[in-house]
């Protein structure tokens, strides 16, 4: 195969909300972006949790750029203060996104990227390496072929990798075998997936919010279908860390979660087994038991695992890459996502510098760049395929300017003992009042932002604080 000589595009991974942002940027920079997804229609991945409610208003769920190019075609927007679910984020922003006449031709569905190279190098090879452009291996519906791309950008995701229940990251022994009552993620518990769980026996396992969306879902299916009963199980010793910041969290939607969660709790509706480390699931005549090295659940008749997701990196097995052992992520990124380091929900904005690897112009973004780590915002990857694709244009001054601050979650602490966890000095917002554990607003930033002795330097001007995605 002779390397083409027209310029090469911009392969992009994934046609979800950073996948179709990435080209929307990669198009503004004057480049050819080619997006390529696995699904059979963009936005696979959101289509799974379609039913679910986003924690940020419209306003703070739409791509700059993006919104660039959808009004040149007339679109409005919806009521920047509405929150819309997963299903409407697709209907009213993305697809109609997808079929602008700048995206359209370049977007490929039912096309899954199954490896990613260099032309003519794998990865051992070193000679003229980085002038050499990338070979992308494609599935069609079992038949193969490859383009040539000068830049790759990942954007795929995590939610076809799920973590499993055990919690040494292995499958808990018996889970497997117990497939057919596990959902992994967030089912439609009040629409297609209600039969399944009404009337019955269920445990939600995790401590993230995908497990407070699922056990408040739960709880409008119980006072609806007398039977449908309710546990969850945790690894942490209490809740106060897991809740989030209630009233302190400047997405509002979030802390308003937690606090339900919290009521649920209290009046009896579920019932919260802490300290849970699930290692074996058995069948008995009463139903599947969870066990962990010293206690065992009541009997149940489904399991959600709400487990968090993991990176699948086998497609970037020939190209070389610098990740973080612990989280998965781009090694520069880890220190300021990694909960084994900080306690912080807000991290600071980021770009292509802490997001390129030792293959030039290779980009792991969106849901992916965070790896294992579960604190990944919308609008985080937003920022990411900006400034990632000036980088590739060579916009290295852009590349680097930070134009995003994240909003405070209201819990923040270095300290890791729960019982003691919550605003701690070492995590403050330095404002024209002192520090400060929440920021008021985020046009109120005018100094520093310290997240867990993590340093930013914040942009004078007014910024938009990033919006969350439901799905961690």
């Amino acid at each position: 195969m002779a390397l083409p000589s027209s310029p090469l595009p911009v392969v992009i991974i994934g046609a979800g909300p950073v996948g179709l942002a990435a080209a929307a940027h990669v198009r503004e920079r004057g480049l050819t972006p080619l997006v390529f997804e696995a699904g059979a229609d963009i936005a696979a991945g959101i289509r799974r949790w379609s039913h679910v409610r986003l924690f940020s208003p419209w306003e703070y769920a739409i791509d700059k750029a993006a919104a660039r190019l959808l009004r040149a075609q007339g679109w409005e927007s919806q009521d920047p203060t509405a929150f819309p679910t997963g299903g409407e984020l697709v209907e009213y922003y993305l697809e109609p996104l997808a079929r602008t006449p700048e995206l359209a031709p370049h977007i490929h569905t039912g096309a899954r990227v199954v490896g990613v190279s260099r032309f003519g190098r794998d990865r051992m090879k070193s000679i003229e390496r980085d002038s050499t452009p990338f070979v992308v291996r494609i599935d069609r519906a079992g038949q193969e072929d490859e383009v040539i791309a000068q830049a790759v950008v990942d954007a795929s995701g995590t939610i076809d990798s799920p973590n499993p229940l055990g919690a040494s990251g292995l499958f808990a022994i018996g889970e497997r075998a117990a497939r057919e009552q596990i959902y992994y993620g967030v089912p439609d518990v009040l629409g297609r997936e209600r039969d399944r769980y009404a009337r019955r026996r269920v445990l939600v396992v995790g401590s993230g919010h995908s497990a407070f969306n699922v056990l408040t879902d739960l709880a409008r299916l119980a006072r609806a279908e007398p039977g449908t009963t309710i546990q969850w199980a945790i690894r942490r010793t209490s809740l106060a860390r897991v809740l989030g910041g209630g009233e302190n969290d400047q997405l509002k939607e979030r802390g308003k979660l937690g606090q339900r969660v919290r009521g649920l709790i209290e009046d009896g509706v579920v019932a919260l087994a802490t300290d849970f480390h699930f290692a074996r699931l058995t069948r008995s005549s009463a139903g599947w038991i969870a066990h962990s090295a010293d206690t065992s659940l009541a009997p149940v008749d489904e399991i959600v695992a709400t487990t968090g997701f993991r990176p699948d990196l086998v497609l970037l097995d020939e190209v070389r890459l610098d990740l973080d052992p612990a989280t998965q992520s781009p090694s520069a990124l880890a220190p300021l996502i990694d909960p084994n380091l900080h306690s912080c929900g807000t991290v600071r904005p980021h770009g292509a510098e802490e997001l390129k690897q030792p293959d030039a112009n290779l980009y792991i973004v969106g849901m992916k760049s965070y790896g294992r780590a579960p604190t990944f915002l919308m609008l985080t990857g937003y920022e990411q395929v900006r400034s990632v694709a000036a980088a590739i244009a060579g916009d290295w001054e852009a590349a680097r300017r930070v134009e995003l601050v994240l909003p405070e979650t209201g819990v923040c602490s270095t300290d890791f003992d729960d019982a003691n966890a919550g605003c701690g000095s070492s995590c403050s917002t330095t404002t024209a009042d002192g520090p400060s554990c929440s920021i008021a607003a985020a046009t109120d930033v005018v100094a520093t932002l310290r997240c867990c002795g993590e340093p930013a330097t914040v942009a004078a001007e007014p910024v938009a604080p990033r919006s969350a995605s439901c799905c961690r």
